[in-house]
This record gives structure tokens, sequence and C-alpha cells, in this order.
């Protein structure tokens, strides 16, 4: 299939497209007139890169992480136990992030508090 056949059955544009295929989580066959030729493996494929994305990975690290994913009942499955290595450490990446974010959060609703009930009325109003 070409990149625009590709582009509809995923939701995801063409030039997020060639942006995968240029971070290696990609690999289109090209023709000789140049154009790109998908696999119809590759729907999943990008399918399964969103879900990463979407989770917090980082593109590097999903292009480390995605042969040792296999699919199974439309989810992802560690099939390696090194992937259990960096998977371990994004997640706690990103418990280390949620942890800020509620300081912050914790911060602000400090500062929040203080406002006096006029003002409070005033922004509510």
């Amino acid at each position: 299939m070409r990149i625009g056949v590709l582009q509809r059955r995923t939701g995801v544009s063409q030039r997020l497209l060639r942006y995968y295929e240029e971070q290696g989580l990609l690999r289109p066959e090209r023709q000789p007139s140049g154009y790109r030729e998908y696999h119809e493996s590759d729907v999943a494929r990008v399918l399964n890169i969103r879900s990463l994305l979407a989770a917090g990975l980082s593109t590097t690290t999903i292009a480390d992480v995605l042969p040792c994913l296999a699919t199974g009942d439309g989810r992802l499955i560690a099939d390696c136990p090194e992937l259990l290595l960096d998977l371990y450490r994004e997640r706690e990446r990103i418990e280390a992030s949620i942890r800020d974010l509620e300081a912050a959060r914790h911060a602000l609703d400090t500062v929040i508090a203080t406002a006096p009930p006029e003002v409070v009325r005033a922004v509510i109003a």
C-alpha cells in the first residue's frame, strides 16, 4: 500500500509516517519510481508506535523495544527479557515526572488557597 492508504488506515499524517521512517521505526520498500510501499503489517506497527508514544516512550526507545514486542489479542506483549529493563526505566522516569507534577500542583493549590473570597468570586463569576 502507498503512504496515503497507510495514512487513512492509521489516522497518522504522511509527515509523521516519514518521520517514523527516518527514525528507523518503519522500513517501507521503495519502488523504482521512488514511491514508498507499505505492507499490511505496517498498519499494526504504526498503531503500536502510537501506543508507545502515548505511553511516554521516545522514538529512540521505541526503536530499541519494537523488535522485542509481539502482539496478541490486540495488545502489546513484552517478548524479550532485555525489553523489560528498558520498560522499567521508562516507567520510573514517568513516575518521577508524575511526582514532580503533583508537587507543582500542590504548590499552586497552596497559593490559590491564599486568595481572598472576593478575588475568588471575581474569577468564578
